[in-house]
């Protein structure tokens, strides 16, 4: 994109972008022709557009700002889109609804970015004319936000959310439950929050933390999610991370009389479900609620960093194993998660999990891989549908460069903005096959050392930026040109109020050295 264009300076890159001479004013007196079936974008385009712009882009039949959508553009696929802004028309188009959301977000991203703070002012505000044709490289473009280790309120997981759209991710897996909290409430187990929300302290910090949703809360962040074009995957931990749910109910474990706490440290606990059928009538019970709750269909129930010690200790594990004609105790993990999987497929659910060394899924499943890079194309081979999320380019709770003062994050190396921005899900020595069975690639941000709202946005971006344009825009990459649309795109971050890690010198070197433990 030429320099002298910094308004088409877009995060992510389209995949053409033809400019053109001249303007589009908007103004009081600009409409909003929507014709069938694009009600909803029209909706959002007012919604986010009016309230930072003070203008009513009122609904007309004869409206300079046009929504379309013709199924005969199918090369747009399901989130593609066509713009085609003139002096005196906008145009926007898409195949399906989504694409017109798609669009709606690069239309706010060509407005001044004062026009995106929500406290700016004008009689008009301009647009550069342009013709924009845009199609994204990956169906699974997303974020995973834990709020089981610091809880965060549902209103800011709507701004979490609308950042995402903002940037064309289109998944928000939100870590609902782990050892430290449980925040999804259960009808049947109401301890589950009651006892599980809430701990004593963290690290002998001595500061009390809780917090849990309630469903009509979830259910409304999942309706404002899908009207920006984002679904809310939900994450229930199991068989391991469970320690919240074994404090509430100490029955689920393999010590049925032993009282536990909820956890205050961080890290790997022991402490794991048992494998009498009390458990199984536990989880898919609780997986059902999950389910009414949330229309996604992929369910993520974890899976991984779930040690065998007490199962190996258990006689009744040991029984069970030798019951199912497993090898031992440690086999038990494997047979848990295909259990809890087929479940779910039979509730015509994708059941999601985090690859681990030593246990191979069931391929009814969506694997996440994230330890090793070389699991990835070893789950694609067995024929895994497969979502890149290697701990070493995309988890953000690593810092961002090795500047003087930045905050605590996970304890490692740090991660570069270079590294996740080069951070390829299928390389290109991958066979065509295995490629095809990659839906895509994520961030994670696992909240250990992060407290605040502002802790997040300042870990997340601008690297978030980073995995977006390359989730979106294709392999290969353009370093430099990244580097200089998003010298540009900041002024929207700015507007946005994101308090992002500055574009220093550090922060933009070419590589992280170095490697880091294991991030859990």
């Amino acid at each position: 994109m030429p320099a002298s264009r910094p308004e088409l300076s877009l995060v992510p890159r389209p995949r053409k972008v033809s400019p053109r001479p001249g303007r589009f004013v908007l103004d009081a007196g600009t409409c909003v022709r929507a014709l069938p079936g694009t009600e909803a974008a029209a909706e959002l385009l007012r919604t986010l557009l009016g309230p930072a712009t003070g203008l009513p882009l009122a609904p007309a039949a004869d409206g300079r700002i046009v929504l379309a959508l013709d199924p005969q553009l199918g090369g747009l696929g399901e989130e593609g889109y066509g713009l085609t802004v003139g002096p005196q028309a906008l145009l926007l188009r898409a195949a399906r609804p989504t694409g017109l959301l798609r669009g709606v977000q690069t239309i706010r991203q060509l407005l001044p970015p004062e026009a995106l703070s929500g406290g700016a002012r004008a009689a008009s505000w301009e647009l550069p004319c342009v013709e924009i044709s845009d199609v994204p490289r990956y169906p699974w473009r997303g974020a995973m936000l834990d709020v089981a280790r610091h809880f965060q309120p549902v209103s800011y997981l709507r701004r979490y959310v609308d950042l995402l759209a903002f940037h064309k991710l289109n998944t928000l897996h939100l870590h609902l439950t782990d050892d430290q909290g449980w925040r999804m409430p259960v009808d049947a187990f109401p301890r589950l929050t009651s006892v599980g929300s809430h701990r004593a302290e963290s690290l002998s910090d001595g500061v009390p933390h809780s917090g849990a949703y309630t469903k009509q809360e979830l259910r409304d962040l999942v309706g404002h999610a899908a009207a920006r074009g984002v679904t809310v995957v939900p994450e229930i931990e199991m068989p391991g991370h469970v320690r919240a749910a074994l404090a509430a109910y100490p029955e689920l474990g393999n010590h049925p009389g032993r009282s536990l706490d909820v956890w205050t440290e961080w890290g790997v606990c022991d402490t794991v479900l048992g494998v009498h059928e009390q458990v199984f009538d536990f989880c898919r019970t609780v997986l059902e609620e999950v389910m009414d709750v949330f229309p996604s269909p992929y369910i993520h129930i974890g899976g991984e960093e779930c040690p065998t010690t007490e199962w190996e200790n258990s006689p009744a594990a040991r029984d069970r194993a030798a019951a199912e004609g497993l090898a031992g105790p440690g086999a038990l993990h494997g047979w848990f998660m295909g259990r809890i999987g087929s479940f779910l497929v039979e509730r015509g659910r994708r059941p999601t999990g985090w690859a681990e060394t030593g246990t191979e899924l069931p391929l009814d499943f969506t694997v996440m891989t994230w330890r090793d890079p070389a699991h990835a194309r070893a789950a694609a081979r067995r024929g895994h549908r497969v979502v890149s999320a290697h701990h070493r380019a995309t988890y953000l709770d690593y810092a961002q460069s090795t500047d003087p003062g930045e905050p605590p994050a996970q304890p490692g190396d740090p991660v570069g903005l270079h590294t996740v921005y080069g951070n390829e899900p299928a390389p290109e020595d991958w066979e065509a096959g295995e490629a095809e069975l990659v839906l895509g690639t994520q961030a994670q941000l696992w909240t250990e050392y992060v407290r605040t709202q502002d802790r997040i946005e300042y870990l997340t971006y601008p690297r978030l930026c980073a995995l977006a344009d390359r989730a979106w825009s294709g392999s290969g990459g353009d370093w430099p040109g990244f580097v200089e649309r998003l010298r540009h795109h900041t002024a929207r971050l700015d507007a946005l109020g994101v308090p992002y890690h500055p574009l220093t010198p550090r922060s933009l070197m070419t590589a992280s050295a170095g490697t880091a433990p294991s991030p859990r």
